[in-house]
């Protein structure tokens, strides 16, 4: 069998951010204003994003997954642009996104990135706009959850709720004898160093991954490169970050990257091939490594 090519890149945090208006920079946008001005302006680059898209585009993936972070402060003037970003990264129907933190910045931009991106993020079978989404691509049915809340300052927390968890719960357990790839899309990692940036309900979408499976996680949020494994039905689960799409390397945060993930059936079990693609040394993207995940 041909093998399914699932492209991943996550944090692209759009640049250049719109300068904002004086009324908008209020509680949490007051400090990530600040912070933008200070630093965040010097490390997401707009050249840095466009060189990792067209490489990504040069691959001709089969389908995209994008986990988060289109915007900064959840500005107004931020919505549009992100929008016609991400067109030029691909259709609704080659592309599946998930929100981050950052698109939910504020009391009312959840609502505003559902209304901005909701083709991205629907069903197959709906014209709502609600998580836990699935779309069936090939081989891979694609599961987008929201882990994407309004946070206090200076924390940078998700959770999904039991709602969504309830979902999830049934949505797999429905999955079980499909015989496909399940990809588990979400912005936050499941397990994290920084309290301040936890998935506060971590431990409880664990227990449905450890009862129904899925094949691979993807994630973003930490802006590194990651794999971490948890607990399966039968295996072990890998998940996958990555850095930020429009990052230059500082401090301890790599440069601008992506994921490749070639899916195949191989008789009765999954073949999982991943590369990572981005800069290196030099201003050239090239192949950073390659593993077989299963």
């Amino acid at each position: 069998m041909t093998a399914f090519t699932l492209a991943h890149l996550s944090d692209p945090h759009v640049p250049p951010m719109p300068e904002p208006q004086w009324r908008e920079l209020l509680g949490q946008r007051v400090l990530g204003y600040l912070n933008w001005r200070r630093n965040r302006h010097l490390i997401h680059r707009r050249d840095m994003l466009d060189v990792i898209v067209s490489d990504m585009q040069a691959q001709q993936p089969d389908h995209i997954a994008v986990t988060g972070d289109l915007v900064n402060l959840a500005l107004a003037a931020e919505f549009p642009r992100a929008r016609r970003w991400i067109e030029s990264v691909g259709t609704p129907d080659k592309v599946s996104l998930v929100p981050g933190n950052h698109d939910a910045y504020v009391r009312g931009a959840p609502q505003r990135f559902a209304e901005t991106f909701g083709d991205y993020m629907r069903s197959d079978d709906t014209a709502e706009t609600r998580f836990p989404f699935l779309r069936i691509r090939g081989p891979l049915a694609l599961i987008g959850v929201s882990s994407s809340v309004p946070t206090a300052p200076f924390m940078a927390t998700g959770s999904l709720g039991d709602a969504q968890l309830n979902a999830l719960n049934l949505m797999l357990g429905g999955l079980a004898e499909a015989h496909l790839f399940r990809v588990l899309l979400i912005h936050h990692p499941l397990r994290s160093a920084q309290k301040m940036k936890r998935l506060t309900d971590s431990d409880a979408l664990q227990a449905v991954l450890k009862r129904h499976g899925v094949e691979l996680i993807l994630h973003g949020h930490d802006h590194i490169h990651s794999t971490m494994w948890f607990d399966g039905p039968q295996r072990r689960i890998p998940a996958i970050g990555v850095p930020s799409a429009s990052s230059i390397a500082h401090g301890h945060k790599p440069a601008a990257a992506y994921n490749l993930f070639a899916i195949a059936r191989d008789g009765e079990r999954w073949r999982c091939e991943h590369t990572v693609r981005g800069f290196g040394d030099g201003n050239m993207v090239h192949e950073l490594t390659r593993t077989m995940l299963v």
